[in-house]
Order: structure tokens, then sequence, then C-alpha cells
């Protein structure tokens, strides 16, 4: 009874807003799709660019992700972990080199350069970047370690590729439904990682649920996040995104659904993907080339084959 009303309220909210039910998965792919060539949305970052201030206030509107930490540091850690070996106790992401994108103020950033990780955070909104600084600034133990930059992806591929060194691991945490360009963010990522480099990703699905869930009640009646935060065209599906990454040289590892309860303030783990979830994928590691030498039958044969075409 009370998931046919919920339903049935989906739907008429969904008519009211003009939008449509949730289409068949789209296909996000290069011949497919316009692309930009810039992963950078200017409406984004005004939006962002407005908030800036506020990364650090935990009761704030940046409380859900300060929240998500409990679940997203040891997501990263332990699945980082299944790759690495330990390097060093109480540090075990010692001499591992992250790149966090779309770092706004540094929330994951800093705890993940507490377990020994050397990460760069990165992100267009230069205001936040700097509330980043102003943050790290406080914590003297962490300044060899976290470095931030303002800029986009697609801005740091060409000097990773000149260095030729790559990251270990790349975090994209709540910042898939912002972009403008998914096919570009995605192939950068690709460009970035060490081959067998790890991808982790936290964003939004787009179902009715999410909808209700993440625009009506999150942004419209409990002002968890400001209003017009979130897109719902943006959103993207858990099979659209592995599609779209297995085609860019990527192997999901492993796909979680995420809930956020607004009473408690706290994040858990679900078996459903309806509405938030995270995911890792692995860089794929080039297959070698096996050069056997030929036998001499064998170069008669080709040599046979070969006279006989004419």
């Amino acid at each position: 009874m009370c998931s046919r009303a919920l339903g049935q309220l989906t739907c008429r909210l969904f008519t009211e807003a003009g939008l449509q039910r949730p289409l068949k998965p789209r296909l996000l792919v290069q011949s497919g799709r316009m692309v930009s060539h810039s992963t950078v949305d200017p409406a984004e970052v005004r939006k962002f660019q407005a908030l800036a201030s506020r990364w650090w206030d935990e009761q704030g509107e940046f409380a859900a992700l300060h929240a998500m930490n409990e679940l997203r540091v040891p997501f990263i850690r332990d699945n980082l972990l299944n790759v690495h070996s330990v390097q060093q106790m109480g540090r075990p992401l010692s001499g591992l080199r992250i790149l966090d994108v779309g770092c706004g103020g540094g929330l994951l950033t800093e705890p993940l350069a507490r377990l020994g990780a050397d990460v760069l955070g990165i992100d267009p909104v230069q205001d936040s970047v700097r509330i980043a600084e102003l943050h790290l600034s406080h914590d003297p133990a962490l300044r060899g370690r976290v470095q931030y930059r303002a800029c986009s992806l697609e801005e740091l591929v060409e000097e990773e590729e000149e260095a030729k060194e790559g990251f270990h691991a790349l975090l994209a945490s709540e910042v898939m439904e912002h972009l403008a360009d998914l096919n570009t963010f995605i192939d950068s990522c690709h460009h970035v990682l060490k081959p067998g480099g790890s991808l982790f990703i936290t964003t939004i699905n787009r179902t009715q649920l999410s909808y209700v869930l993440g625009i009506i009640f999150a942004e419209q009646i409990l002002r968890i996040v400001p209003r017009g935060t979130h897109d719902w065209e943006k959103f993207i599906s858990p099979v659209e995104l592995e599609t779209l990454l297995e085609s860019t040289g990527f192997s999901v590892e492993c796909i979680r659904g995420m809930l956020y309860n607004p009473v408690s303030g706290a994040w858990s783990w679900q078996q459903s993907t309806a509405v938030n979830y995270a995911l890792h994928a692995l860089k794929r590691r080039e297959e070698p080339q096996l050069h056997r030498v030929q036998t001499e039958g064998e170069k008669v044969d080709e040599a046979v084959h070969a006279a006989g075409q004419y």
C-alpha cells in the first residue's frame, strides 16, 4: 500500500514538474552525444562559488557530505588495500598518489592524507580551493601530503602525460551530477591513472525515487541542500555509468547502494542503488603482445597461401 502511494505521488510530482518517467538506459558514447570537450559547467561553478565559504560548517549546506565520510573513506581505503599491500602501520595508504577531483573545501582530501596518501585536490572554483588551503594551514602535519589547485581535470591531463607519473587512485565524489561532459571526464580519468589504478565515484541514480528524495524532499521540503543544487536530468544510472566506463578501458569491480537518513544525519549501505550509490573501477592493464617466432613450416605455408592469391 505504501509503495503504491509513493509511486502515485512520484508520478504526480513528475507530471507537475514537466518531467518524463525515467527512460531506458542512455548510452553515453562519443558517437551518440555532442561532446563539449570541457567538463566544467559554468552554471555549476556559480552555484558552488556562492557556497564556498561554508564548506567546513558541519551543520550547514554540506552536512550530508561531512557525514558521508563515514562510508566513503573506509570504502576507498579498503578497496585500495585490496589492490596495494599495507605500506606502514597506522598509515595504510602511505606511498599512494591520489587525485581528488572536485575537492571543494577538502572534506575528503584531508582524511585520506591522514591515512598516509599524497593527495592532490583540484576544483574549478577558486574560492573553494582557497578555503581548502586555509583549513589545511591549521594542520601542519598534512602540509607535506596535500596540495590544492584551481583547475579542471582536463587541464591537468597534459601535465600528467608529460610527467608520465600517474595516480594510483582518482576520486570523483558527488561530482558526476554536476559535469558538462561525462565522456571527456571519464576519458580524462583514464589518462591520468596508472595502469591498474582505481577510480572511485559516488553519485545519484536517475530514478523516480531519486527525484522525490533528492530534489523534492532534500531541496524543497527539508532544505538539506540549497534549492537548485541538483538537476535530475544530469543524474546517471549505474548501468549507464558502467557502460561508459567499460567502453573507456575500465573494469567495474563493485557498486554499492547508499542512503542518507535526514533524521539521524547518517549514511548507511543499502542493497538498492535507486538513489545514491558508490562505485569502484580499475583501469585495465594493457595486454602484452606475445611475439612468437614462426617455424619454417609456417613460413612455407604462408608463402603457398600468398601464391594462391594470384
